[in-house]
């Protein structure tokens, strides 16, 4: 059974994205619904190190 979780330190208004029990997908917590970001939380932190994403 998949499930969502967020931070416990969110509040209920914020901005939250909430990471999947198996921890291979993100999402906005304010769009449950709409579209995940598939991805290891691993590659996530790994390519955000090494500065592979631009904002």
């Amino acid at each position: 059974m998949i499930t969502w979780r967020k931070s416990s330190k969110s509040d209920t208004g914020g901005q939250c994205v909430e990471v999947r029990n198996d921890l291979a997908a993100l999402r906005d917590s304010k769009n449950p619904t709409g579209p995940a970001l598939n991805v290891s939380l691993d590659h996530l932190l790994v390519a955000l190190r090494a500065g592979r994403f631009d904002h």
